[in-house]
């Protein structure tokens, strides 16, 4: 063992003046290069993946008197790249015998020279540079940055003066202008691109491909196709999280839905030519006017346009551009004033619903709404809503009722007729012409920020009258209260002979019309009652000033400073003939 270990030392040592001889500046030992570097291949689109903060170099080499072009495509995020030509005093020996770890870019890097900057682009537009050769340079270095994220992005060297002719090119005005909108399609328009008007073949391998969505202009197919898988992919992780509970019984159609699921990405990933599959976008072909129907009314929509070339893979943006389709007809909303009375008719040839709105005063946004049809016959809805959210719907009849409005600044009160229209019923609306009234519902709304909640209402709204006070000049009434402080009037009305024996007798007034219909002279008596206990809310009136042997309708309006007045049913007496 030991002769044999003397042996290889004796041969080492006669031998080392054999070994070629390395140059120890350029080949220190133990060195590691610092920066990565690659060459740039020429007439071919390379993608380049950026970290984060870091600087990706790419060198390229060119003759002298000779043009050249770059251009640097970004995904969906602002790049910046630059492209320098670097000029070195003295080059390598093309005998000189490389160290491992080493490479020709790295070392002329390393070596003296001198830098000078061509071009510089900061964004995530598509940027070209094109120029001649710089006369004294030996190397070319594009360097490419992002600091926003980790991103890829596409570059393609081309040698010579001119077009590459790999790209689509786009028109001088590469806008998209919009023809019309309407409530569910926008038409629009672009210039033809110079690569598709150059060919006189129809089939020359170009497609014009619309893209719609609710979000965003996409800059480029890259940018589109990405965030479109974003949005897919979580989609997926959604159901995903919801099959996780899957039972037993449908796992087996799980299990070859995930796998067809899988194989479709798998393939749509690794099929150039399916690409532009994930875009559900319209490609026409190469027409300049496209009309992008079934879209949703009253919507904001962003819209774009590539021209795409499917033999080379490549494709260009037009500048994206939004409208917002119409939205539907929408009825006239009538503002309400606080505490105002308002008829609301319903027409023949008129529409069978309203609207109206109504902000409430003070800071509790509060309000009372009101409401009583003047006619049985007539079936009317009433729905109150905030912000397209319905908070109540209910009918109204000729009772009163109402709607406590709470919690928000502006309410939209919607009626709609459900039943014949007020001259096919005109038993009671023709009644109600009295004094130029026509109305099918009886409407007021006011601000309640003294209030907190519905008002109280009488237990009946009976008026009773007693027999045995009932006289020759007079008789005496009796109804119930409520225990609020309240006015109550009382109106009279004379009855003839024939008129009495009549069943419409007690119909007049229509039950929506209140004190504002009755004249003066019919008006007996107003007064105040308030009684806290309901039960004992009962007060009487007496009448006198009558006429014996005559029959009276006598009516009854409760009056607040809010809301509509409440008409009792009315009742119908006669005095004595003898006393």
């Amino acid at each position: 063992m030991l002769l044999c270990w003397c042996l290889s030392a004796t041969v080492a040592l006669l031998c080392w003046p054999l070994l070629p001889k390395v140059n120890s500046a350029l080949a220190p030992e133990n060195e590691v290069p610092l920066r990565p570097t690659a060459w740039l291949p020429e007439g071919k689109i390379t993608t380049v993946t950026l970290s984060k903060g870091k600087t990706r170099r790419l060198y390229f080499t060119l003759k002298k008197a000779s043009g050249m072009s770059v251009t640097v495509i970004p995904c969906d995020v602002p790049i910046e790249w630059s492209l320098s030509s670097r000029t070195l005093k003295d080059k390598p020996f093309k005998s000189l015998h490389w160290s491992t770890k080493k490479s020709k870019p790295e070392v002329w890097w390393r070596g003296p020279g001198t830098e000078e900057k061509l071009h510089s682009f900061t964004g995530k537009a598509v940027d070209t540079y094109s120029g001649l050769s710089h006369p004294s340079a030996s190397l070319y270095i594009l360097r490419l940055r992002c600091k926003q994220q980790n991103t890829r992005t596409a570059v393609y060297f081309h040698k010579g003066m001119g077009p590459s002719g790999v790209f689509p090119l786009l028109p001088a005005d590469s806008r998209l202008h919009t023809l019309g909108v309407g409530m569910t399609s926008v038409t629009l328009s672009w210039a033809p691109s110079a690569s598709i008007t150059s060919l006189a073949h129809v089939d020359n391998g170009y497609d014009y491909c619309v893209l719609v969505n609710s979000d965003q202009n996409y800059p480029s197919l890259c940018a589109a196709l990405k965030s479109i898988r974003k949005e897919q992919e979580e989609k997926e992780e959604k159901m995903e999280r919801g099959r996780r509970v899957t039972v037993w019984p449908i796992l087996k159609e799980w299990w070859w839905q995930q796998w067809d699921t899988y194989a479709e990405v798998q393939s749509s990933i690794s099929d150039p030519g399916d690409e532009y599959a994930d875009l559900q976008c319209v490609c026409q072909g190469t027409e300049t006017v496209c009309t992008v129907s079934e879209l949703l009314p009253d919507t904001p929509y962003y819209f774009d346009v590539f021209v795409i070339d499917r033999v080379n893979g490549t494709s260009a943006a037009y500048k994206g551009t939004s409208a917002q389709t119409h939205g539907e007809a929408r009825p006239p909303i009538t503002p309400l004033k606080d505490g105002e009375l308002r008829w609301v008719t319903f027409r023949d040839r008129g529409s069978n619903s309203q609207y109206f709105s109504f902000r409430p005063r003070g800071w509790q946004q509060s309000g009372l709404l009101t409401l009583q049809s003047c006619d049985k016959n007539v079936k009317i809805m009433v729905s109150v809503s905030i912000k397209g959210k319905v908070l109540t719907s209910q009918g109204v009849g000729v009772d009163l009722v109402h709607i406590w409005l709470q919690g928000s600044p502006s309410y939209l009160i919607h009626l709609e007729q459900d039943g014949p229209l007020a001259s096919q019923t005109p038993s009671v609306t023709e009644q109600a012409l009295l004094n130029g009234l026509m109305a099918s519902v009886k409407l007021q709304v006011s601000s309640a920020h003294h209030r907190r909640g519905v008002p109280s209402l009488p237990s009946t709204l009976q008026i009773k009258s007693f027999n045995r006070l009932r006289g020759c000049n007079s008789v005496t009434i009796a109804w119930m209260g409520t225990e609020e402080r309240s006015l109550y009037c009382v109106y009279r009305r004379k009855v003839g002979n024939g008129e009495a024996k009549t069943v419409d007798v007690l119909s007049f007034p229509a039950p929506c019309l209140g004190p504002e219909s009755r004249s003066d002279t019919e008006r007996v008596l107003c007064k105040y009652f308030q009684e806290l206990n309901p039960r004992r809310a009962v007060t009487t009136a007496v009448i006198e000033g009558l006429e014996p042997g005559t029959a009276y309708v006598f009516d009854v309006y409760l009056m607040r400073r809010w809301g509509i007045p409440i008409k009792y049913k009315s009742k119908m007496v006669k005095t004595r003939n003898e006393c």
